[in-house]
């Protein structure tokens, strides 16, 4: 019977990890595309940026909010909506 009892932990430890798991949006939050440094090939990856929004997305640089891709008019709001959740603008350092 203790036999049974200890076999039996690791499968119940198992199954409780596996509902822990991070959920993707989560992941995704921390890998969000920083559109002030990203390359022009980082940029093309997301969905609905190709070539020509790409290169007006490292034209228009820096950026102060990602939303300046719309008021700066740099891609449709079509667009925005698609990629609105995968990026981040990033400021640098102050100057003094």
């Amino acid at each position: 019977m203790v036999a049974c009892a200890l076999l039996a932990v690791p499968l119940i430890a198992q199954s409780k990890a596996k509902d822990t798991k991070t959920p993707a949006a989560a992941k995704s939050t921390a890998t969000l595309l920083d559109i002030n440094s990203a390359t022009k090939d980082e940029l093309k990856a997301l969905p609905g940026i190709g070539d020509a929004y790409s290169q007006k997305i490292i034209d228009g640089r820096p950026y102060a909010n990602k939303t300046q891709l719309l008021s700066k008019k740099i891609i449709p709001q079509a667009t925005y909506e698609k990629i609105k959740d995968q990026i981040i603008a990033k400021q640098g350092p102050k100057k003094k």
